[in-house]
């Protein structure tokens, strides 16, 4: 249960287009009916398991965001004075021609669930996009129909939760962004200044994407190999990620990559990685289960022929050759039922 407690709306226009920002006086007035409503449009955004936080690449205590939220966070009563300074804040970085004017809510919420924990949070969303409303109308029998523009409550343009806990990290943060990748550069680096937390999601993330990418990239150019095999390494891959509860980087290497050159190989991909990331990736970590459904999508294992076939590859390796002949190459699947 999150409980909206306090909010004030700014307008926040595109400084180099001479836009302006218009600053509320005071917080919005509070009524359960509309605080119903906003607890409907607000609540969307708690729900995923990909969490950030603040930084600076020289001090935390630089970055403006965290400064303004710690403040409130400290003092509640000074929520509204902070707002504006957030508002002017994101006003001074809306400046590619591209970033639409918009509406920019700061929000309080009191007893918040972060993994068990009750905390306060703080909430920045931004709303850039309007539909068209019918309003009908009806007088003693007298109908008439009044087209408004307003906001969908269920499509928030950008958002961000701060969570009042790990203070001195950066608070726990999540943050989203449904416009263009112009507006999420803005949002993330510009404005937020965010970086994703080291989680166990982000190490599941973060190693599947690298194996992804090592078979994608140095695999065909270190082996002669076809591309079948980088299918089965992917489903390989999949399927360990899929059963198995905790990541161990020997084992890993032993059931998927199996051959000691491509496990030498791969370590020598991550190593050149992590040097050029200045990160290191864990080589033990619980698996997050939503981390591996959100990489299912580009985990998928297909071979496309010219322009004429599609080769979805699940799995079995054996059922699968590759061959040619006089008349070109060819693809020889075997398979039981044919639906």
């Amino acid at each position: 249960m999150n409980d909206l407690k306090q909010l004030s709306v700014h307008l926040v226009g595109n400084k180099n287009r001479h836009e302006h920002l218009s600053k509320s006086k005071l917080p919005i007035d509070l009524d359960e009916p509309t605080t119903d409503v906003l607890n409907l449009f607000f609540e969307n955004s708690f729900k995923t398991d990909e969490y950030f936080k603040f930084f600076h690449q020289v001090d935390l205590a630089m970055n403006e965001v965290y400064n303004y939220v710690k403040k409130i966070f400290d003092n509640p009563t000074d929520f509204h004075e902070q707002s504006i300074n957030l508002a002017q804040y994101l006003f001074e970085v809306s400046v590619h021609p591209k970033i639409k004017a918009g509406e920019f809510y700061v929000a309080y919420f009191e007893n918040c669930n972060y993994k068990g924990e009750t905390v306060d949070a703080i909430g920045l969303f931004k709303t850039e996009n309007k539909d068209i409303f019918l309003n009908v109308k009806n007088d003693d029998h007298f109908f008439d129909i009044i087209t408004e523009k307003g906001v969908n409550i269920n499509k928030l343009d950008k958002s961000c939760i701060i969570y009042n806990t790990q203070e001195d990290e950066g608070y726990i943060t999540i943050v989203k962004d449904k416009t263009n990748d112009i507006g999420a550069q803005y949002w993330f680096d510009d404005f937020l200044h965010v970086k994703q937390y080291e989680d166990a999601y982000f190490y599941t993330e973060k190693t599947m994407s690298v194996f992804k990418n090592y078979i994608d990239e140095r695999f065909p150019e270190e082996f002669e190999t076809s591309k079948i095999d980088q299918a089965d390494y992917l489903n390989r891959t999949m399927e360990y990620f899929k059963n198995a509860e905790e990541f161990k980087s020997d084992e890993f290497e032993n059931q998927v990559l199996q051959q000691s050159d491509v496990i030498e190989s791969f370590q020598n991909f991550k190593s050149d990685l992590e040097y050029e990331d200045n990160q290191m990736l864990q080589d033990n970590f619980s698996i997050a289960e939503k981390a591996v459904k959100k990489q299912n999508s580009v985990y998928k294992s297909i071979i496309k022929l010219d322009k004429n076939f599609h080769i979805y590859v699940h799995g079995d390796r054996s059922k699968i050759e590759r061959g040619e002949d006089s008349v070109g190459k060819y693809y020889k699947i075997y398979f039981e039922e044919e639906n």
